[in-house]
């Protein structure tokens, strides 16, 4: 739970890690004002009641000053040592990509580690983890920046922005938020924040080997290509038996889905993609294309043919993401462990071409 905040002398947000009562308040200061040397646990009361709005008695456990920067180390391995999670990269709170950010470094990595502990896969397909993953790095610590320096923004439209005097800048921001014609300003402000809170094309909209940094951090549109996360879609029955049966969610809370829809909605196609092994995804009849990934050595490969292993969900939804995947039009894809696509083809030249690169991944 995230509560922004908007008076002077706390201007921030306080995130509520335990609903129970853990929490940070994170705020702008005034270093010449307030001198880390002064701070002391009855300077951070004060902030906190501002924060607030009354005592409410609170025990602090730290304070600690940071700025708002970025880094991003400029190597991922060093022989056997990778780095990942906040070693690999440092950056604001500013958008929570951080933790995402080190969770996906790992799931890039585990099944690259594995299959070079297994002798599937030579030494190189570990080089692959850095060139992937620290582009997405250099996006996200940049976006967390940016969205810091919006705040700043909405705080200069409401008046509060480097004035010193408390007092005065309570009124600048009433007169703000009471004034018509300073409306469109503030309310361009809270737009800024948009990328702040759905940057869901930061997330999983990232696609590996895309050195571009994307216009807008919420504009996400989910695509079938080369490095992408495979697009989500709802299947219908249970998963293939060869595959492990995941618990299925309880979404019995969400009051805004029919209980009928949730039973419609229990598995993913990403639920298709095994956790150590490949996934190709077949066309109805795609004999042909199975066996030509058979041409590639010691990989484990789980094969599902649509409409006879896995059917999509009749909806709007499930009717785009199988426009887009081709697979009605004879087009297979073939998926890493980590759900990324790996290569689409639809001709034998274009399957050969995917395995000579596959071979190149792994050192073969």
């Amino acid at each position: 739970m995230l509560h922004w905040l908007f008076d002077p002398i706390a201007s921030g947000f306080i995130i509520a890690y335990d609903l129970d009562g853990n929490a940070v308040l994170i705020t702008n200061f005034d270093s010449n004002k307030y001198p880390l040397e002064h701070w002391n646990e009855d300077l951070c009361l004060q902030f906190l009641e501002a924060a607030i709005g009354k005592n409410v008695s609170p025990r602090i456990l730290s304070y600690r000053p940071w700025v708002l920067d970025r880094s991003v180390a400029e190597d991922y391995r060093k022989g056997n040592v990778f780095l990942a999670g906040d070693a690999a990269h440092s950056f604001p709170p500013t958008g929570g990509l951080g933790l995402n950010s080190g969770l996906a470094d790992v799931h890039n990595l585990a099944f690259k580690v594995a299959d070079v502990l297994t002798g599937v896969a030579g030494d190189t397909l570990l080089d692959s983890y850095k060139k992937e993953r620290r582009q997405v790095a250099i996006v996200n610590s940049r976006q967390s920046v940016k969205n810091g320096r919006k705040i700043f923004g909405l705080l200069k439209a409401l008046g509060t922005a480097g004035v010193h005097d408390v007092t005065q800048a309570r009124r600048n921001m009433m007169a703000a938020i009471n004034d018509d014609e300073r409306r469109e300003a503030i309310e361009k402000g809270v737009e800024d924040q948009r990328e702040h809170f759905d940057n869901l094309r930061l997330h999983i909209g990232y696609i590996y080997g895309d050195t571009d940094n994307p216009e807008h951090a919420s504009h996400f549109e989910a695509t079938f290509a080369p490095g992408a996360r495979l697009p989500h879609a709802w299947l219908t029955g249970a998963l293939p038996t060869k595959l492990p049966q995941p618990t299925v969610s309880d979404l019995s809370y969400v009051r805004e889905i029919d209980p009928e829809e949730i039973l419609n909605k229990k598995f993913s196609t990403l639920d298709l993609c095994g956790f150590d092994a490949w996934t190709l995804l077949l066309p109805q009849n795609g004999q042909t294309s199975q066996n030509l990934i058979t041409k590639i050595p010691n990989l484990r490969i789980n094969a599902f043919s649509l409409g006879n292993d896995f059917q999509v969900l009749k909806s709007d939804a499930g009717e785009t993401w199988i426009s887009g995947s081709g697979l009605r039009e004879g087009r297979s894809i073939l998926v890493r462990p980590d759900q990324h696509i790996f290569g689409l083809f639809k001709t034998e030249p274009e399957a050969e071409q995917m395995i000579v690169k596959l071979n190149e991944l792994y050192g073969k």
